[in-house]
């Protein structure tokens, strides 16, 4: 039989359908080359995470926990991430009636993301190195301040890669009287000491991100001369 022959409505039918089977191979294609949102491809993670850009300026007098805080949610908030709640990472010495704050029990449980949308860590015990360590991206190119800055490490003029945190290895409050490690509870600005850790890695013997050496006083000008500028860690709880 020949083509012009053919039933008109089968000759409209077969077109339909040629023209379903095109629309839909397109589709098909489209669905393939644009990433699905559902997966979160191309969504970068809300900050969660940040190193503050500046201290309070008076030392390691930050206002005990309180004010610490507050100085983390003001930093968040200055850059549109003020809708969560920011904890600081920092640690309290029991003694006069305070019992000890741990800095790991502060944070929420993960996972934590910076300015940049690069993951610090899953949780809480990899962020430690519970299990094994370094399961965490705390190294200089992540530890960026609440702008997306990478904050001075070593090898930069001035270093402050001291970060303030009274904690030791594993986020938990050292043993002693609070002017030994935290500061009088973070509020002295002159006489005790502060234990502090490297955000970048580098430097003393162990090298940890939270626990490497204190500090030679509570004063800003101490802060600044031993590698520091009074500043701490914050985390989206």
């Amino acid at each position: 039989m020949r083509a012009e022959d053919e039933d008109p409505n089968t000759q409209m039918g077969a077109k339909m359908r040629q023209s379903i089977d095109v629309v839909a191979a397109l589709a098909l294609m489209a669905f393939l080359l644009i990433p699905s949102a559902a997966n979160g491809q191309n969504q970068q993670q809300p900050m969660s995470f940040f190193i503050t850009s500046a201290g309070p300026g008076d030392g390691a007098n930050l206002g005990g926990l309180a004010g610490a805080d507050r100085h983390c949610q003001s930093l968040a908030a200055a850059v549109g991430a003020g809708n969560r709640a920011w904890h600081a990472y920092l640690s309290l010495v029991a003694g006069g009636g305070q019992l000890a704050v741990h800095a790991r029990d502060r944070i929420g449980d993960g996972p934590w993301y910076n300015a940049n949308g690069q993951i610090i860590a899953p949780n809480v015990a990899d962020l430690h190195g519970d299990f094994e360590r370094d399961r965490n991206n705390m190294r200089k190119p992540n530890g960026l301040d609440e702008n997306g800055n990478v904050v001075n490490g070593v090898g930069d003029q001035p270093n402050q890669h001291d970060i303030l945190t009274g904690s030791d290895s594993h986020g938990r409050a050292l043993a002693g009287a609070p002017n030994t490690a935290t500061c009088d509870n973070w509020t002295s600005n002159g006489e005790g000491r502060a234990m502090v850790g490297h955000f970048d890695r580098l430097g003393g013997a162990n090298a940890s991100w939270n626990s490497v050496h204190l500090s030679r006083s509570c004063s800003q000008q101490d802060l600044v001369a031993t590698g520091g500028n009074g500043l701490f860690y914050c985390f989206a709880i």
